[in-house]
């Protein structure tokens, strides 16, 4: 029997609704995280918001910390972790990452507000399992550098063995977005395509331009909804997620994450976002930070750097491991970021140079690692330090974890443990055949810089 046409008529109303909100980032479908309940017992626990506290427990209820003190005692159900002699840290946070997606670029336009990373996340990628060996719970899985005005990014708990993508994501994390200066817009767009920007200048000529189409968007979208109230037959404008994303951005509810190195255009796009009345703002890279420090603190601008990367390209000549070190005692809400799939098991160690590169105190360098990369994605009410009532985000170490001679010994997110050096298998591949031989990386002329994954370049 057919279907009556009303019914047909409502159903496909239905399913294009659905498929236009799932389009939106940060829509998720129905999926459950697994929340744990875990008492980790007798540690040497650095809390980074109150002081290291010697022989402490932690417990975790149902994905959340619960208590933090001496002798606590384990809900039935939980599982008990001996951490004697062991140090026990909030986990680790990188705020650059291209891993767990399985596109980083999106290059056919100079503008692409309108991509979204949440779209390719691969839960499979077994480089997150080497991530979590390393202590990292939460990484930014962010859009290339190839675009003046990138992709939207995500960021991701690491709860490796889900296979719903959306298991991954960190749910009401705050919408985030790629920009870049410098020369790989220009490089893939200006002369690659002789298109807008070929320059430094047309940089900051595309940024004004765009956000001028966002703010004209989000005019006609206000007057729509003023006309609306006298009119209910008033015609909306037509939808547009690329201007929408812009209008998003003027108004404050998503954060710039920009691909920078030199101080000159550093400053550029501060005075931009100033004139657009934008304030929530993180520079990526910045290695040329260090020369604009006093101004990126008045204007209240993240940086998240590399410990000691730079000169592997001419913009990139002028840096130095004394970097983060300058920008922390300037004021600035400093990260210290991987870019690296291979990179990021080792952020304890990136840290600790920071006590080799000017002298920082422990609660300083890991700070880097932790709490600050938290503020730069908005979710420092949520991990990024052990505090009662953030989640059970923690990180586990052999000796204080910037010693050189430090292991990684636990990973739990959610209070759920993920990586255990003692008791993992040693393939925890997740593909359906775990003998197969498959290759972990994509071969690229461009493997120094994770940024431009995915960038067909032109030569002329």
């Amino acid at each position: 029997m057919s279907l009556p046409k009303e019914f047909k008529i409502m159903r496909n109303i239905f399913l294009t609704g659905m498929l236009l909100l799932l389009a939106l980032p940060g829509t998720q479908l129905l999926a459950q995280t697994e929340a744990g309940t875990l008492l980790i017992q007798h540690g040497t626990v650095i809390t980074i918001s109150d002081g290291t506290l010697e022989d402490t427990d932690v417990l975790i209820e149902n994905g959340i910390i619960k208590r933090v003190g001496k002798g606590l005692k384990a809900p039935a159900n939980a599982r008990v972790v001996d951490a004697t002699g062991k140090f026990v840290m909030p986990g680790i946070i990188d705020a650059h990452s291209h891993i767990a997606i399985d596109a980083v670029n999106e290059s056919t336009n100079p503008v692409t507000a309108e991509v979204w990373t949440g779209d390719v996340v691969n839960p499979l990628e077994v480089e997150i399992y080497h991530a979590l060996a390393g202590g990292v719970t939460t990484i930014h899985a962010m859009h290339g550098s190839a675009n003046a005005i990138g992709g939207q990014c995500e960021t991701l708990k690491l709860r490796y063995g889900v296979t719903n993508p959306h298991d991954m994501r960190m749910e009401g994390a705050p919408r985030t977005i790629k920009f870049a200066l410098g020369e790989n817009p220009l490089r893939v767009h200006g002369l690659g395509r002789n298109l807008l920007p070929r320059s430094r200048m047309g940089i900051e000529q595309l940024f004004r331009s765009s956000f001028e189409d966002g703010k004209a968007y989000d005019a006609e979208w206000k007057a729509y909804q003023a006309a609306l109230k006298r009119d209910p037959s008033a015609i909306p404008p037509e939808y547009d997620l690329r201007k929408q994303t812009l209008a998003d951005i003027l108004n404050g509810d998503i954060i710039i994450h920009c691909h920078s190195y030199r101080a000159d255009e550093i400053l550029m796009l501060m005075k931009v976002c100033k004139d657009y009345g934008i304030t929530k703002l993180v520079f990526q890279h910045v290695n040329e930070g260090y020369k604009v420090a006093p101004e990126l603190a008045e204007f209240g601008a993240g940086a998240s750097v590399f410990s000691d990367w730079w000169a592997y390209k001419f913009e990139v000549y002028y840096s130095t491991a004394f970097n983060a070190t300058i920008l922390t005692q300037n004021g600035v809400v400093t990260s210290i970021n991987s870019d690296d799939a291979e990179l990021m098991r080792h952020l304890y160690h990136e840290a600790a140079k920071t006590q080799r590169y000017g002298q920082l105190s422990d609660e300083e360098a890991l700070k880097l690692i932790t709490i600050n990369p938290a503020k730069q994605l908005g979710i420092e009410d949520r991990v990024g330090s052990i505090e009662v009532g953030k989640e059970g985000d923690i990180a586990i170490f052999s000796h204080h974890p910037l010693s050189i001679y430090t292991i990684p010994v636990m990973t739990i997110i959610d209070g759920v443990v993920r990586f255990d050096r003692a008791n993992d298998p040693s393939d925890m591949r997740l593909y359906p055949d775990p003998d197969e031989a498959v290759r972990s990386t994509i071969y690229s002329e461009e493997e120094d810089e994770r940024c431009m994954q995915d960038v067909l370049l032109f030569e002329k």
